[in-house]
Formats: C-alpha cells, structure tokens, sequence
C-alpha cells in the first residue's frame, strides 16, 4: 500500500452486455424467442444508444481510461443494460410477473454467465453482483448458490417488491426465511440498490416529479420491512448492504425506526396494541449497526455522517459509473468535500479497506495500481474552495452540503 497515495474501489459501479452479447450466455432453447423480442424492443435510454456512452458497459479499455482517471483502481459491478426479456433497464424493471417469469430468469441467467467473464477478464479488480428473483424462493436458493460457486464476490442483488406488486411475497413474509438463512451461510454480501421499488405511477405530467421525489423513500422499504419483521433478530450474520440509498437520509429514518421498536415494546402505540410476539428485543439502530454496510455514492458532507451510526468497517464509497448522476470524473474533487475533517486512516478504510474486507479485493494486488493512478494524501487532505469549470451535479451538490458557492 502506497504511503502517500489512497487506493479507491467504487463500491458503486455498474456494467452490462448488448444484446448480440447478451444472446451468446443465453441458453440456446430461447434464441428464437430472443430474436423475435429484440426485433420488436426499442431502447428509451440515450445512454444506451449513444455509441460513445454505452460501451462504457462492456468495453475494459475504455473503462480502465475512464476509472484510472478518476482515481479508481477496482469496481464492485452492478447491472446497468437491458438483459433478454427485460422491459427495460435493469434496477428499474421489477419483477416478472408469472407469465413472462421463465423468459426472464433465462434473461437473468445470460447477465450472470456474462458478468462471471467480464470479472474475470480483470482479475481482482472487478467484483460482480449477481441476480436473483424472489418468485420462487426455491429458484432464488439455486441462483444464489451459483453465484457464490462462480465466483461473484459482490453476493447478490436483492430485487426491491413495489407495493403494487401482488404475485411476488412481500419481504417481510415469513417464507422467506429459508432464503436469508441460505444467504447468511453463504456468507455473501445481500445488496439493496437505491433507486428500485418504485410503483407504476401511470402516464402524467406529475409521474416523473412524484417518482423521484418519491424515490428514497421506496429504495429503503425492503430494509424497513426485514428490520422490522425481524429478520436480522433471527439472523444476526447476514451482510446487509444498502447502496445509492441517499445515505444522509437514514440517520433520520433509524431515529424514527427506534421510536416505533421503543413504543412497540411497551405495548402500544396511541390505540394500536401490541402482542409479545410482535416485540423486538433490540433497537433498529442497534440491528442496523449489527447487520448493514452503507455504500455511499458520490456522497457530500452530510452523507458522511451516516459512518456515526456504523462500526468503522462498515462505510464505503461509490462513483456510481458510469451514469450521469455519478462523481466522475470529479470523483477527486467530491472526496475532497466529503471527507474534508476525516483523518487518514479512516479514509483509507471507507476509499478501499472496508469494500476489500466485505468483497475479498487483495489490497497488495492494487497497491501497484494505486502508486500510479491513486488521488494522493496531499491532495484529498486539501479542502476545495472552488468548483472546476462545468461541475457534475454529484460535485454540486457535495459543493452545496458543503456550503460552497455554485453556480446559478
């Protein structure tokens, strides 16, 4: 490890296949299915149409330039493209109904063969995340268990349930349990992505503003629902991770949760009453310090906060490439807001130690990387006082949690 320089893992990036690569990792009984649906799939996302932008998904050479640049030398890897039969992008799709439920899976199938090479072709660089349904719990054991064989080291994707959806249990259902006692000893880290679980808000002019005002508040329900039903009561070794989940929200959010457990433990809540058995014997902050992990991507100050509420292993960093939204490539700039005040050793731990810990990234491996490409110790330990020319809005808003000036 370079003395005076940082290495960085986005514990936030995302990839996938095209279609024409995506139909070689897909089981050959559903070619001719596949190419009648791709033939009628039209792609609504700019960034994958546009030739520039998309290969950014797949092409390693044009990733590498784009992450050595902004200072990152290995990437924890979560979907971002269209698998077969999907109705769209991957995080936003929900889950398949019953009737197109076997075309998806085969789909889900064909990302996870694809992503085991795509890791591959980087070793201990990339630690892919893979996919799972929760349709049939049974299917979601046999999934899990081949990610875990084949060596995807970011564990799996748990798929957010909207709650307008009826054919799929909600997570609080007690069936699930066999699945989160498989997972607990698969020991794999279980990834709730920000940005899923949204309802069909219908076609409005108000859809797009009410969906992302919304957002945050449906990304974090799957981990509401688990706490309190409690599943980590009865499985304290599962690895929770919530990522690009507006970290600086969930202080507020544990607050609330401790409230409730507290009023629920004595029985009642204004006229609502309580049984024994509804009762958890502990607080939802000390089951969140006891089960999660934050990913927090492209944080500002105030996201930061959240690492009071962790043990000191249990807070990382994303860029979130390659979407607009993400740091880069002022990924440098953002920690220099973000983890202004922090000392050394912590920020070695939330840039690198604590995704190498939780995804087995061999720090002595990236060390040679990091002596090249790392920000250094000088440079993230100077506080930004002036924004470069045409900031991201990652970069903006760290700047305005800040209290930076920005732009108009």
């Amino acid at each position: 490890m370079s003395a005076d320089r940082y290495t960085v893992i986005s514990a936030d990036c995302h990839a996938g296949a095209n279609h024409k690569t995506y139909r070689e990792y897909l089981d050959p009984a559903y070619h001719a299915d596949f190419d009648a649906w791709r033939g009628e799939y039209k792609n609504p996302w700019k960034d994958l149409r546009d030739t520039d932008l998309r290969v950014r998904n797949w092409d390693d050479d044009r990733r590498d330039a784009d992450l050595l640049a902004d200072g990152v030398v290995a990437e924890v890897v979560f979907p971002n493209t269209v698998p077969p039969f999907y109705p769209g992008f991957v995080l936003f799709a929900g889950p398949p109904k019953p009737d197109d439920y076997t075309h998806r899976r085969a789909g889900l199938h064909a990302h996870n063969r694809w992503l085991v090479d795509f890791c591959e072709r980087k070793p201990g660089q990339r630690a892919g995340v893979g996919q799972i349904f929760l349709n049939d719990i049974d299917d979601a054991i046999e999934d899990s268990t081949w990610i875990k064989e084949h060596g995807l080291l970011g564990g799996v994707l748990l798929p957010n349930v909207a709650p307008d959806v009826s054919w799929v249990r909600p997570l609080y259902d007690p069936e699930y349990d066999r699945l989160w006692a498989h997972l607990q000893d698969l020991d794999i880290p279980v990834t709730l992505h920000g940005g899923t679980g949204s309802p069909n808000y219908g076609k409005y002019p108000a859809t797009p503003t009410v969906m992302i005002a919304e957002v945050p508040f449906y990304s974090v329900r799957p981990f509401v629902h688990m706490l309190l039903s409690g599943v980590f009561e009865r499985f304290p070794r599962l690895k929770f991770v919530l990522t690009e989940n507006a970290a600086g929200n969930m202080p507020p959010l544990i607050a609330d949760l401790d409230r409730v457990v507290k009023a629920i433990q004595g029985g009642s809540m204004g006229e609502l009453k309580y049984r024994e058995e509804d009762k958890l014997p502990r607080l939802a902050s000390e089951y969140f310090a006891q089960n999660c992990y934050i990913g927090a991507s492209m944080p500002g100050p105030t996201d930061m906060k959240i690492g009071d509420l962790l043990p000191p292993e249990r807070m990382m960093w994303g860029n979130d490439y390659p979407h607009d939204e993400g740091s880069a490539p002022f990924s440098r700039e953002s920690l220099r807001l973000a983890l202004a005040g922090m000392d050394e050793p912590r920020r070695r731990a939330v840039l690198a130690e604590n995704a190498a810990a939780l995804y087995g990234f061999d720090l002595d491996m990236l060390a040679g990387l990091a002596a090249q490409h790392g920000p250094t110790v000088a440079e993230l330990a100077e506080p930004l006082t002036e924004l470069p020319p045409e900031p991201n809005s990652a970069l903006l808003n760290g700047a305005r949690q800040a209290g930076l000036p920005v732009p108009a």
